[in-house]
């Protein structure tokens, strides 16, 4: 059943002119639209409170239990906006799913998926007008939920508060698509067997800064972990999940292990590269024969993606003082074809016959 929103509006909207210029050249997450959707929770009255109010600082008590047990997960999706004005959404159900395993994880209260879905579309419903249109621009939406009793025993928390913010975005790093910069991680791990890789929570994020840091400073634009307990068979980047285009028609990314993360985008791009008739490997992958495929010349292209990068190429990375491939290498033409086909879907361009888009408006 429906949960109604309140609806109480800024009475201070950003104006039109702030607004337009920061939609000639959006940048990503640093910028945020005038409201957010919030719903609490506890176990006596479950979700209720359901509004969309003034984009602003919440309000906890120093001993909330997200402060001190990490009891948070969050989820990103995009809003897009076509040429005839059309306000849609990509897979919100996808991510409520998924938002939902990791609650599971994470013991947190439970968001059905319409309620998550719902609130998506009431905040993008309100903030249209903040959508950008420019090519690879969207409104990045990002849910979240975090666990607000005050109480320092260490058992799941008793209420909770969900949140939507958005933020208009463009290309994730920055500038043109061009290919990026790949740091191979040796010491670091993002996540272990039996831990939490498989949920979206911000301690993954967390562990994920220092070598992150370590790889800028190398200069490259990310970093892909290594599983060493198992012939260092490659999990994931910092927050994109990897793809291998062999001999120009097989497309072969890792396995799902339950420490890499189920990537919404990752599904996308395996459904449509079956449907192009691509060979499709869900398998391990080492970093032994990334590096034996790209010396024979069969590694044809290596692309990463996920909701905020969508399709972006890897022109190298970089193992020590090894380099794997050409940091020149101009986008190949089957990582080509996929952005350029889910970006078309994403924005109306292309039919959508999976039913992946929401309208809003």
């Amino acid at each position: 059943m429906p949960i109604t929103f309140e609806r109480k509006l800024t009475s201070t909207p950003t104006s039109p002119e702030r607004r337009a210029e920061i939609l000639a050249k959006p940048a990503f997450g640093s910028v945020f639209t005038d409201h957010m959707a919030v719903i609490d929770y506890t176990e006596e009255k479950g979700w209720h409170n359901a509004r969309i109010e003034p984009y602003g600082p919440l309000s906890l008590d120093p001993a909330a239990a997200v402060l001190h047990y990490g009891q948070e997960i969050f989820e990103g999706l995009k809003a897009y906006k076509n040429e005839d004005g059309v306000v849609g959404l990509f897979r919100p159900e996808a991510n409520a799913e998924r938002m939902r395993r990791s609650a599971d994880r994470l013991v947190m209260a439970d968001l059905p998926v319409e309620t998550f879905v719902q609130a998506v579309k009431e905040l993008v419903d309100v903030e249209s007008d903040w959508i950008p249109t420019g090519d690879g621009e969207s409104l990045y939406l990002r849910p979240f939920m975090i666990a607000t009793e005050a109480f320092l025993g260490i058992r799941p928390s008793k209420s909770y508060t969900f949140c939507v913010i958005a933020s208009p975005a463009g290309n994730y790093f920055g500038g043109e698509l061009r290919p990026v910069k790949i740091w191979v991680e040796r010491e670091y791990a993002r996540a272990g067997r039996g831990g939490t890789g498989s949920a979206k929570c911000g301690g993954n994020y967390a562990s994920s800064l220092k070598p992150q840091i370590l790889a800028a400073q190398r200069g490259c634009d990310q970093v892909v972990y290594l599983d060493p307990l198992n012939d260092n068979a490659i999990e994931e980047l910092g927050g994109m999940n990897v793809f291998l285009v062999v001999d120009g028609d097989t497309v072969v990314t890792p396995a799902l292990s339950g420490s890499i993360l189920e990537g919404v985008t990752r599904s996308s791009v395996l459904t449509l590269a079956r449907e192009k008739g691509l060979k499709v490997e869900e398998r391990t992958v080492t970093l032994d024969e990334w590096k034996r495929l790209s010396a024979e010349g069969r590694l044809s292209e290596v692309f990463a993606c996920g909701t905020a990068a969508v399709i972006t190429p890897i022109g190298a990375i970089y193992d020590g003082d090894e380099v794997i491939g050409d940091p020149e290498a101009p986008t190949g033409p089957v990582t080509s074809d996929l952005r350029t086909t889910l970006l078309g879907l994403q924005t109306g361009v292309v039919e959508d016959t999976h039913g992946w888009v929401t309208r809003v408006k």
